[in-house]
């Protein structure tokens, strides 16, 4: 398999020394040592520093997937109604999984390359529905967006909608996640995106009133949510516990700790930036509108008419660059940068730019 010196793929993400020196260490077993259970709420409160939340953070073994897979399931029952708020290849994918699940699935379509901003439909599917949950995705990484959501919050009070689900994953850490200001009953995260973790490890918040339904719906399977919640209190976790996987989480937690939320928004901020001027000069447009607003994580660019996807992606690899396509209708049509975690770096991106703009001259 080869490997490539410029990594610019929107997760997984390189991956720094210290993390991976997490995974060469032997730790003995999670089920017999007190250390596993400090680490597990050393942990806890670092994430609920990245997500603004008093909430608990029940932390998997497994990839992002399983988060939003467990949240839904533990949630909802056949027949609950959800309105899922969608402009995107995942957000319109989360409404498809509650459907999977025999919910009943209203939803608010918005363009690929938009962002939210028409709230009235909103209200009228809200107040139509009356849905036990409202789905949304902050972050489209497929598209590079990022959507406002506080305003979502706002009307699931407003409208006394039970749950709100926001999947996370890509913009926690790397752009403000503010929970509890927004109302957000279950954030998901996961550890490959901004963490720059293998993508291993997905964690959610989980409100109080998430929990009381939680309770109810009494999901039992491997990504249940209800196992965790006095595993804490006990030290029994439902399955053995990747000691491994946590350390490193906690290590990539306490980097954007360390470094500064503030700083770390700032400093993607900085690289999205960049990144897109230079492409806009180089003649190249981005995917999302202008009345968009675009992820400080990931940009999306269009392909020009007349340069074949597969073609384009070779000739960057035989450069070193490695960067992503894009899904769904999207697929050969969009390009896309991943400056998140360890990839928001301008030295970094200014490489990936450069082997960019010798490749477009050269075609």
């Amino acid at each position: 398999m080869e490997t490539y010196p410029i990594p610019m793929i929107p997760g997984p993400v390189r991956v720094p020394p210290e993390i991976l020196a997490a995974y060469q260490k032997d730790y003995g077993s999670a089920d017999l040592e007190p250390e596993f259970l400090d680490l597990y709420n050393r942990t806890e409160r670092e994430l609920q520093q990245l997500f603004g939340t008093k909430n608990s953070v029940v932390i998997h073994t497994g990839e992002g997937m399983l988060v939003l897979w467990g949240a839904l399931k533990s949630c909802l029952k056949p027949g609950d109604r959800v309105v899922a708020v969608a402009n995107g290849v995942f957000s319109f994918g989360l409404a498809e999984m509650a459907e999977a699940l025999g919910a009943s699935v209203k939803v608010v379509p918005i363009p690929y390359n938009q962002t939210i901003t028409d709230w009235q439909s909103i209200e009228v599917a809200l107040a139509d529905y009356r849905p036990k949950m409202i789905t949304v995705v902050h972050c489209e990484t497929p598209s590079g967006t990022l959507n406002p959501l506080e305003q979502l919050g706002k009307l699931k009070h407003e409208y006394e909608v039970p749950l709100l689900l926001a999947d996370v994953v890509s913009s926690v850490g790397g752009a403000p996640v503010k929970v509890d200001e927004w109302g957000i009953d279950l954030a998901l995260g996961g550890s490959q995106k901004v963490l720059s973790c293998p993508p291993d490890m997905s964690f959610v918040t989980v409100s109080d009133a998430a929990w009381e339904i939680i309770e109810q719906v009494n999901y039992p399977g491997y990504d249940a949510i209800r196992p965790f919640y006095a595993a804490q209190k006990t030290g029994a976790f439902p399955y053995t516990p990747y000691w491994q996987g946590l350390s490193a989480l906690h290590i990539a937690a306490q980097r954007i700790l360390d470094e500064g939320l503030e700083h770390s928004f700032q400093r993607h901020a900085q690289v999205a930036d960049y990144c897109r001027q230079r492409l806009i000069k180089m003649g190249l447009s981005m995917y999302p509108a202008r009345s968009a607003i675009t992820a400080p994580t990931v940009s999306a660019v269009n392909l020009p008419e007349g340069i074949d996807w597969p073609e384009f992606d070779r000739r960057l690899r035989t450069r070193g660059l490695a960067v992503g396509g894009s899904y769904g209708p999207l697929a050969g049509k969009v390009f896309r940068l991943g400056h998140m975690g360890s990839q928001a770096d301008l030295d970094l991106t200014t490489r990936a730019l450069d082997v960019i703009e010798e490749v477009f001259r050269a075609i």
